[in-house]
């Protein structure tokens, strides 16, 4: 199998502190924005963002882990069920600007489940996404991310792989991984 590095433990670094200057800038003193990392892998980054935010600016956050299982339309579909990731929100989205926040966005299907999923927690005012890397091209759902790393123009045949240094990798890196053909 292939790899072909798409951004480094650097440059993941650097996504992240300009994430949070993009934050700051739009969302004014975050007293109506409320961020949502979507499980299990959103999370992640969420978690990333949150700590890089306190060290930039110390404004008090809403921020909580939505899980959108029970909500994809392939949960019934697939040979093995879907396990699924506990949802941490301890408050109500109502009329609050929500940044979703995920590692990928590949087809937009995760997405789409995670707006349905959200509007149990009230009817946001306004959703906007953020994700590390764009897999232009491969959208099932008119989904287009307000926040991104990266940018990747990828086949089906091709998968993007996040690793976190914190989940047993070396170090944070994504790739792009290629399936050889036997």
């Amino acid at each position: 199998m292939q790899k072909r590095l798409v951004l480094d433990h650097t440059q993941i670094s650097i996504t992240i502190s300009r994430f949070c200057y993009q934050l700051i800038e739009n969302h004014d003193d975050f007293h109506n924005t409320v961020l949502l990392g979507l499980q299990p892998r959103g999370s992640l980054v969420l978690d990333r963002i949150i700590q890089r935010m306190q060290e930039i600016q110390d404004v008090p956050l809403r921020y909580g882990y939505l899980d959108a299982t029970f909500h994809r339309d392939d949960f019934r579909r697939r040979d093995l069920p879907l396990k699924a990731n506990e949802t941490k929100i301890d408050f109500l989205i109502e009329n609050k600007k929500v940044v979703l926040v995920d590692d990928v966005l590949y087809k937009g299907r995760s997405v789409r489940a995670a707006m349905d999923a959200m509007i149990a927690f009230g009817r946001p005012q306004k959703v906007e996404l953020m994700v590390l890397i764009d897999r232009k091209f491969t959208r099932d759902f008119p989904i287009k991310p307000d926040y991104y790393g990266r940018q990747v123009n990828t086949l089906e045949s091709q998968h993007v792989s996040v690793e976190w240094q914190s989940q047993g990798h070396d170090e944070d890196a994504i790739w792009i991984t290629e399936k050889v053909s036997k």
